[in-house]
C-alpha cells in the first residue's frame, strides 16, 4: 500500500498569534500533513485587504508550550500570506491549502468586505491556492470545537475535489453544541447592512473621542443567506471570488456618453 499524501497547508488568521481559534484550526488539520503557522503578531480585526507598503514587514520565530509554533508578522492577515508565499517559501513550493480562522466573531454580508479573516482567505485564492475563512459566529462563547471539526472536514473536501480558479469559501459556524446544529447550508451573501452610530465619549484627560457600534439590519428571513443561516442554526458556506465586476450593469454603462 502506497503511503498517504501528507498536504503543505498554511493557517493564518486576524485575532493574533496568540488566538485560541488559531491553536484550534491548527490542531485539527495538524495530521494532514505540514502546517505552516504565519500570523498577525497581534489583533488585526477589520483591517479589510491592507497590506504594508510604506514600513518594513518585521516577521520573527514565535514559541509556544517550549517549542516553535509559527511567524509572527507585524503586519495585517493579507501581509501574512503574501510574505510567507513570496519570502519565507520564497515562491519555490505551493501550498496545498490556505485556511484563515477561527475567527472569533461571524464574518457574513457586509462584513467580509472588512474582515481581516476572509481577507487572507481572499490573498490565497488570489495566489491561486484553494481557500477558506472560517469563524464562530460569536464574541462571547470561546468553545471552537465543532467549527474546527467542520474545518477539517472542509479541508479534506476541498483536498480532494479542489475549487474553482479565484474561489475560496467563507464559512461561519453557530455557536452551539454539535447536537443542536441542524445541518450545513450553502448561502449567499446576505446585502443586510450596520445601522452605525458612534459613542461619543471623554478620556482621562477631557479629550473627545469616538467609540464605533452599531447593529445589522435588513437581514433576509431566508436560510439560503449567510446571516439567517447561521442565525437558525446552520453552518453557512458561501462561494465567493475576488472579481468585483457588475457585469449586469456593464452593456448598460456602455450606452453612457463617457467619450469626450
Amino acid at each position: 500500500m502506497g503511503s498517504k499524501k501528507r498536504y503543505h497547508i498554511l493557517v493564518t488568521n486576524d485575532d493574533g498569534i496568540t488566538a485560541r481559534g488559531l491553536q484550534a484550526l491548527r490542531d485539527a488539520l495538524a495530521d494532514l500533513g505540514e502546517i505552516m503557522v504565519v500570523a498577525p503578531a497581534t489583533e488585526m480585526s477589520a483591517v479589510g485587504h491592507a497590506i504594508t507598503l510604506s514600513d518594513p514587514l518585521r516577521v520573527w520565530s514565535f514559541e509556544k508550550n517550549g517549542g516553535f509554533f509559527g511567524y509572527a508578522v507585524k503586519g495585517t492577515p493579507a501581509d501574512c500570506v503574501k510574505v510567507a508565499y513570496w519570502a519565507l517559501l520564497n515562491g519555490k513550493r505551493k501550498w496545498d491549502l490556505v485556511v484563515s480562522g477561527i475567527n472569533h466573531g461571524a464574518n457574513t454580508g457586509i462584513d467580509i468586505i472588512y474582515s481581516g479573516t476572509v481577507s487572507a482567505a481572499t490573498e490565497g485564492a488570489i495566489l491561486g491556492v484553494p481557500s477558506f475563512a472560517i469563524s464562530l459566529a460569536t464574541f462571547e462563547k470561546k468553545d471552537f470545537g465543532v467549527a474546527a471539526k467542520f474545518a477539517r472536514q472542509l479541508a479534506e473536501e476541498i483536498l480532494a475535489k479542489g475549487l474553482p480558479k479565484g474561489v475560496f469559501l467563507n464559512v461561519n459556524v453557530p455557536p452551539l453544541p454539535e447536537e443542536e446544529i441542524r445541518g450545513v447550508r450553502v448561502t449567499k451573501q446576505s446585502r443586510a447592512v450596520y445601522e452605525e452610530r458612534y459613542e461619543i465619549r471623554k478620556d482621562p484627560r477631557n479629550r473627545t473621542y469616538y467609540w464605533l457600534a452599531g447593529e445589522k439590519v435588513g437581514i433576509p428571513q431566508d436560510e439560503t443567506v449567510d446571516d439567517y443561516a447561521v442565525k437558525a442554526g446552520y453552518i453557512s458556506v458561501t462561494p465567493i471570488h475576488f472579481d468585483l465586476t457588475n457585469y449586469a450593469f456593464l452593456s448598460e454603462l456602455e450606452t453612457w456618453r463617457l467619450s469626450r
